[in-house]
């Protein structure tokens, strides 16, 4: 067997900014807008805290605009809406994301579905899941794209193999699917999802040539799931107990990477794996709702 080889999407999505940052400078020289994303953060949950301060940085290493509007926790579903009207309004604005998860009290499908379509460079609206799905050009959503983005990087083929989906999330797991199955040279699988209700999990991952796991679970998929070879992206990310690292923690996905890496052809580490290019797919989002290339 070919020995293993790390996706890097570290590596990766730092290619996509200077590629982006180059795009960005070449518009200003031509007298063009300036791409502008808009983070809109209710609360303060730590996670959100982190995923808004690392988009709002890329941002700023690529040379785009962006605001980030914070509200707090108490702010109320009527509020948080017209704070949402405003932004379809702003002709300045040419993509926003409301970063999930919302308070209890509000409802988050309302404020999925009040935004513009044309800005929601997050792809949740159902008005872009329907054009992902029928094969129309659409704002993707950002770590399907982003995982699809490393399969064409690597030039891994996937025309004809048999993709395991673990996760049925409308935000990674379900789409992931569709990519996998579209007609396209780094798609065209033949798609199986797995999910919580699946029985002999086991069975369909050892049939997979790749496995891509957005399940939730730390070090769910272990050596004995995986096939000789499989090409294998870890969407998971968990804090666990660790007494080797100086902060008491470290970070793991959903494959126990130790176990499994030995044999795929390929595998995606956490951290450092498929994170980074969720973000860069976001600003891959921005810059074509600048350019108005949503529905070419």
């Amino acid at each position: 067997m070919e020995e293993m080889e790390l996706i890097e999407g570290k590596k990766i999505a730092a290619q996509v900014k200077q590629e982006l940052a180059d795009e960005v400078k070449r518009m200003k020289a031509a007298g063009a807008k300036t791409p502008h994303l808009v983070a809109v953060l209710v609360g303060n949950d730590p996670a959100s805290e982190t995923y808004v301060a690392s988009k709002v940085k890329a941002c700023q290493e690529v040379g785009f605009k962006s605001t980030e509007m914070r509200y707090s926790a108490d702010i109320t579903e009527e509020q948080l809406l017209a704070v949402v009207d405003k932004l379809n309004q702003d002709a300045d604005v040419d993509g926003y994301i409301v970063q999930l998860p919302l308070p209890r009290h509000i409802s988050e499908h309302k404020v999925l579905m009040a935004i513009d379509p044309d800005k929601d460079v997050d792809g949740f609206h159902p008005c872009n899941v329907g054009k992902m799905v029928t094969g129309l050009p659409a704002y993707l959503p950002a770590t399907p794209a982003g995982i699809v983005e490393l399969l064409k990087r690597y030039e891994i083929p996937t025309q004809g193999k048999h993709c395991v989906v673990i996760g049925r999330s409308n935000i990674v797991g379900t789409p992931m699917a569709v990519l996998m199955s579209r007609k396209d040279k780094y798609a065209d699988c033949t798609v199986t999802i797995c999910h919580s209700r699946t029985q002999n999990i086991k069975e369909m991952t050892l049939q997979a040539d790749i496995l891509i796991v957005a399940l939730g679970k730390p070090h769910f998929v272990t050596a004995d799931m995986v096939k000789e070879g499989a090409v294998v992206v870890d969407v998971g990310i968990h804090r666990i107990p660790s007494d080797k690292t100086k902060s008491g923690f470290r970070l793991v996905g959903d494959v126990d990477f130790e176990g499994v890496a030995p044999k795929c052809s390929y595998i995606t580490p956490v951290p450092g794996g498929v994170g980074p290019m969720t973000i860069v797919s976001l600003l891959q989002n921005t810059l074509k709702a600048c350019k108005g290339l949503a529905d070419k």
